[in-house]
Order: structure tokens, then C-alpha cells, then sequence
């Protein structure tokens, strides 16, 4: 059994992930969010612990990280290099070492071509953040994994390709489900992918911008 970490636990992928979780694997959760009434389901679920706290409280972080195996941030925004420091800073205080991180496209300046112009206008006001994560994560001794999905859509399906740091950003879009299924993985098989940033994309979405635009 582990005891997984899930920050900014109300996300779209966290929450298909915390699903998988607890009807696949007997893990214990904590489930880290603000205002944690929106899982108020999970109050009664003997193997999750519901945490209402600000991830930019590094205390509040530390002290509910401390028991557990393995951090998944699925925090985002604007200020997301802060955030990533507070993350940091709490796991070297409780020496905790796995972590796996959700950025985005973009974040390497990996996406080539017409799509890659698009991307970095359509998500201009978030990349400094995401480039800054990847720059801090990078820069740490954490054993960590940086998953840059495509453009997330909610179709009911798990059909994705990976790319890494090195190669070319592939597709346009993929599901949460894909990218749930990803990190389910890699919580049950910790030791792949280490120190490594992943793309995650559809096969053969590939275009100027995701097809739903």
C-alpha cells in the first residue's frame, strides 16, 4: 500500500485519478485542495484524508505531505513558479523524493510550427510559469516526473503517445483520461521515468490548433 499526495486535488485529471486510485489500489490518499467541500464525498472514505489548505502556505504543505510516498501536483495558474517552490520547499523539509508533476505543452519550447506559434499566444500569460517550474524542477535532487500534456479534452477515452524533453511536441490535444492513465502508471511503477519530462498527446491529432477550435 502507498500513501499518495494529491495537490490541487478538485482538477479535472486529479479527480478522474483519485477515482482510478481508490477502485483499483488499496493506496491512501490525502487530497489537498481550497475549499475541500467541493470532494466533500470523500469525508467518509476511510482510505482518503481531505485537506482544505493553500499550497502557497509551505507549513500547511509540509505538515500534510509528511506521511506520505508520493507527491502529485496538479496545481496550475499564473503564479504556478511560486507554487513550485512552495512544493519544493516542503518535500526538501520532510524529505520526501517521488514526485510527479503536471505542466504543459510549451514548457521546453518543444512545440514546433504553426501549432507551436498558436500555443504560445493562446497560452502566453502561463508559460513564464510553466517554463520557470520546469527550470526549478530541473535545478532540484527531487526524482521527479513533468508530464506536458496537449490541449486536455473530456472524450471518455485513454489513447495517447509520449514524447520527451529532446523530441519535437507531436499532437494537439489529448484526454484527461490519457494523461489520469499516465499517472496512475506511474504511481504503481515509481521507478519509470525518472527525472524525465514527458509529452503526452493523441496519435494523430497533429495541426495548426486542437480540432474543437
Amino acid at each position: 500500500m502507498t500513501k499518495i499526495m494529491i495537490i490541487g486535488a478538485n482538477g479535472g485529471i486529479a479527480r478522474k485519478l483519485t477515482q482510478r486510485l481508490l477502485a483499483e489500489t488499496d493506496d491512501e490518499l490525502v487530497l489537498f485542495l481550497r475549499r475541500a467541500e467541493r470532494l466533500a464525498q470523500y469525508r467518509e472514505q476511510p482510505r482518503v484524508t481531505l485537506i482544505d489548505g493553500n499550497v502557497l502556505d509551505t507549513d500547511e504543505l509540509a505538515t500534510a505531505m509528511a506521511p506520505v510516498d508520493i507527491v502529485y501536483s496538479n496545481v496550475g495558474g499564473t503564479d504556478l513558479a511560486a507554487q513550485t517552490k512552495s512544493i519544493l520547499a516542503a518535500m526538501a523539509r520532510t524529505q520526501r523524493q517521488r514526485l510527479i508533476f503536471i505542466s504543459a505543452l510549451g514548457a521546453h519550447h518543444e512545440v514546433p510550427g504553426k501549432f507551436g506559434a498558436w500555443n504560445e499566444q493562446a497560452i502566453a500569460d502561463f508559460l513564464p510559469g510553466f517554463r520557470e517550474a520546469a527550470r526549478l524542477l530541473s535545478a532540484s535532487k527531487l526524482v521527479y516526473t513533468e508530464i506536458r500534456p496537449a490541449w486536455l479534452t473530456d472524450v471518455a477515452e485513454i489513447d495517447y503517445e509520449l514524447t520527451t524533453g529532446a523530441e519535437p511536441f507531436k499532437g494537439t490535444e489529448v484526454s484527461r483520461a490519457s494523461v489520469a492513465d499516465l499517472v496512475f502508471k506511474l504511481m504503481a511503477h515509481p521507478e519509470n521515468y525518472q527525472r524525465v519530462s514527458l509529452g503526452v498527446d493523441k496519435p494523430g491529432t497533429a495541426g495548426d490548433r486542437p480540432n474543437w477550435l
